[in-house]
Protein backbone atom coordinates (compact mmCIF):
# COMPACT_ATOMS: atom_id res chain seq x y z
CA UNK A 1 0.00 0.00 0.00
CA UNK A 2 1.16 3.69 -0.71
CA UNK A 3 1.34 5.93 2.09
CA UNK A 4 1.71 9.98 0.56
CA UNK A 5 3.52 12.31 3.41
CA UNK A 6 2.68 15.79 1.98
CA UNK A 7 3.71 18.97 3.70
CA UNK A 8 4.02 22.88 3.44
CA UNK A 9 5.08 25.42 5.39
CA UNK A 10 6.03 29.40 5.66
CA UNK A 11 7.80 31.00 8.74
CA UNK A 12 6.28 33.44 9.20
CA UNK A 13 7.24 36.89 11.30
CA UNK A 14 4.97 36.32 14.25
CA UNK A 15 4.73 34.80 17.72
CA UNK A 16 3.22 31.20 18.06
CA UNK A 17 0.25 32.56 19.59
CA UNK A 18 -0.69 34.84 16.87
CA UNK A 19 -0.05 32.19 14.48
CA UNK A 20 -2.07 29.55 16.13
CA UNK A 21 -5.41 32.06 16.57
CA UNK A 22 -5.21 31.87 13.11
CA UNK A 23 -5.84 27.59 13.19
CA UNK A 24 -8.23 28.30 15.88
CA UNK A 25 -10.47 30.59 13.11
CA UNK A 26 -10.45 27.91 10.69
CA UNK A 27 -13.78 27.73 9.40
CA UNK A 28 -15.56 30.20 11.27
CA UNK A 29 -16.71 33.58 10.72
CA UNK A 30 -13.01 35.43 11.23
CA UNK A 31 -10.90 32.64 9.33
CA UNK A 32 -7.99 34.05 7.78
CA UNK A 33 -6.09 31.13 6.84
CA UNK A 34 -8.51 29.49 4.43
CA UNK A 35 -8.52 30.72 0.67
CA UNK A 36 -11.77 32.51 0.15
CA UNK A 37 -12.00 31.44 -3.30
CA UNK A 38 -11.75 27.43 -2.74
CA UNK A 39 -14.40 25.35 -1.56
CA UNK A 40 -14.87 26.79 2.08
CA UNK A 41 -14.04 24.78 5.40
CA UNK A 42 -17.31 23.96 7.45
CA UNK A 43 -17.83 22.22 10.58
CA UNK A 44 -21.09 21.34 12.41
CA UNK A 45 -20.36 23.31 15.08
CA UNK A 46 -17.18 24.77 16.94
CA UNK A 47 -13.71 23.47 16.26
CA UNK A 48 -13.22 20.95 18.65
CA UNK A 49 -12.02 17.24 18.65
CA UNK A 50 -15.27 14.99 17.47
CA UNK A 51 -16.53 17.76 15.18
CA UNK A 52 -17.16 16.94 11.34
CA UNK A 53 -15.97 18.76 8.62
CA UNK A 54 -15.02 19.26 5.27
CA UNK A 55 -14.06 21.06 1.90
CA UNK A 56 -15.15 20.40 -1.39
CA UNK A 57 -15.61 16.67 -1.59
CA UNK A 58 -13.33 16.24 1.21
CA UNK A 59 -14.96 14.87 4.36
CA UNK A 60 -13.34 14.94 7.83
CA UNK A 61 -13.47 14.79 11.87
CA UNK A 62 -11.39 16.85 14.14
CA UNK A 63 -9.26 13.89 15.52
CA UNK A 64 -6.85 16.12 17.71
CA UNK A 65 -6.73 19.71 18.94
CA UNK A 66 -4.93 22.12 21.18
CA UNK A 67 -5.75 25.31 20.55
CA UNK A 68 -3.37 27.75 19.17
CA UNK A 69 -1.22 25.09 18.79
CA UNK A 70 -2.35 22.09 16.28
CA UNK A 71 -5.67 20.37 14.83
CA UNK A 72 -6.17 17.64 12.92
CA UNK A 73 -8.51 15.92 10.67
CA UNK A 74 -8.90 12.58 9.98
CA UNK A 75 -10.63 11.62 6.55
CA UNK A 76 -13.84 10.13 6.13
CA UNK A 77 -14.22 10.90 2.82
CA UNK A 78 -13.90 10.59 0.02
CA UNK A 79 -14.24 6.64 0.20
CA UNK A 80 -11.15 4.96 0.16
CA UNK A 81 -8.75 7.38 1.52
CA UNK A 82 -7.42 6.86 4.76
CA UNK A 83 -5.25 9.53 6.81
CA UNK A 84 -5.23 12.75 8.30
CA UNK A 85 -4.14 16.38 7.71
CA UNK A 86 -3.33 18.55 10.02
CA UNK A 87 -2.04 22.33 11.18
CA UNK A 88 0.45 23.19 13.57
CA UNK A 89 2.83 25.61 14.75
CA UNK A 90 6.73 25.73 15.52
CA UNK A 91 8.11 28.90 17.25
CA UNK A 92 11.87 29.40 16.55
CA UNK A 93 11.61 32.27 18.42
CA UNK A 94 9.55 34.97 20.28
CA UNK A 95 8.63 36.18 16.70
CA UNK A 96 9.16 33.69 14.17
CA UNK A 97 6.67 30.81 13.82
CA UNK A 98 6.35 27.99 11.14
CA UNK A 99 2.77 27.51 9.99
CA UNK A 100 2.77 23.90 8.77
CA UNK A 101 0.28 21.81 6.93
CA UNK A 102 1.20 17.96 7.04
CA UNK A 103 -1.14 15.49 5.43
CA UNK A 104 -0.33 11.67 5.60
CA UNK A 105 -2.81 9.35 3.53
CA UNK A 106 -2.83 5.87 2.32
CA UNK A 107 -4.86 5.64 -0.76
CA UNK A 108 -6.52 2.32 -1.45
CA UNK A 109 -6.53 0.37 -4.49
CA UNK A 110 -6.83 2.96 -7.75
CA UNK A 111 -7.96 5.93 -5.44
CA UNK A 112 -4.14 6.83 -5.26
CA UNK A 113 -4.38 7.42 -9.25
CA UNK A 114 -7.42 9.80 -8.16
CA UNK A 115 -4.99 11.40 -5.68
CA UNK A 116 -2.15 11.80 -7.99
CA UNK A 117 -4.20 13.36 -11.01
CA UNK A 118 -6.42 15.33 -9.47
CA UNK A 119 -6.45 15.41 -5.75
CA UNK A 120 -2.84 16.25 -5.53
CA UNK A 121 -2.39 19.16 -7.43
CA UNK A 122 -5.73 20.97 -6.23
CA UNK A 123 -4.59 20.14 -2.10
CA UNK A 124 -0.93 21.15 -3.14
CA UNK A 125 -2.68 24.26 -4.53
CA UNK A 126 -4.85 25.05 -1.82
CA UNK A 127 -2.68 24.43 1.04
CA UNK A 128 -0.32 26.70 -0.71
CA UNK A 129 -2.86 29.19 -0.96
CA UNK A 130 -3.57 29.29 2.71
CA UNK A 131 -0.26 30.16 3.64
CA UNK A 132 -0.38 33.00 1.48
CA UNK A 133 -3.96 33.98 3.56
CA UNK A 134 -1.97 33.88 6.84
CA UNK A 135 1.08 35.55 5.36
CA UNK A 136 -1.20 38.50 3.92
CA UNK A 137 -3.35 38.28 7.56
CA UNK A 138 0.05 39.04 9.95
CA UNK A 139 2.04 41.56 7.71
CA UNK A 140 -0.36 42.98 5.33
CA UNK A 141 1.21 41.77 2.14
CA UNK A 142 2.63 38.00 0.55
CA UNK A 143 6.35 38.39 -0.57
CA UNK A 144 6.02 35.77 -3.43
CA UNK A 145 2.51 34.24 -4.07
CA UNK A 146 1.48 31.18 -5.43
CA UNK A 147 0.97 30.83 -9.15
CA UNK A 148 -1.06 28.33 -10.06
CA UNK A 149 0.00 26.26 -13.25
CA UNK A 150 -2.25 25.32 -16.02
CA UNK A 151 -3.06 21.58 -14.94
CA UNK A 152 -4.78 23.34 -11.47
CA UNK A 153 -6.58 25.51 -13.62
CA UNK A 154 -8.36 23.08 -15.59
CA UNK A 155 -9.19 21.43 -12.99
CA UNK A 156 -10.23 24.31 -11.43
CA UNK A 157 -12.74 25.29 -13.93
CA UNK A 158 -13.69 21.41 -14.68
CA UNK A 159 -14.50 21.54 -11.22
CA UNK A 160 -16.47 24.51 -11.25
CA UNK A 161 -18.78 23.36 -13.59
CA UNK A 162 -19.70 20.01 -12.06
CA UNK A 163 -19.97 21.75 -8.30
CA UNK A 164 -23.53 22.41 -9.66
CA UNK A 165 -24.65 19.12 -10.87
CA UNK A 166 -22.70 17.47 -7.51
CA UNK A 167 -24.95 19.22 -5.41
CA UNK A 168 -28.14 18.78 -6.95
Amino acid sequence: MITVLNVHERTLPASRDTVGALIDALGGADDRLWPPDWPPVRFKGPLAVGVAGGHGPVRYVVSHYVPGHWVRFRFTGPRGFDGFHEFSVESLDREVTVLRNTLVLRPHGVRWLGWLLFFRPLHDAAFRHSLDCAERALTGRVARPVKWGWYVRLLRAATARLAPRLAA
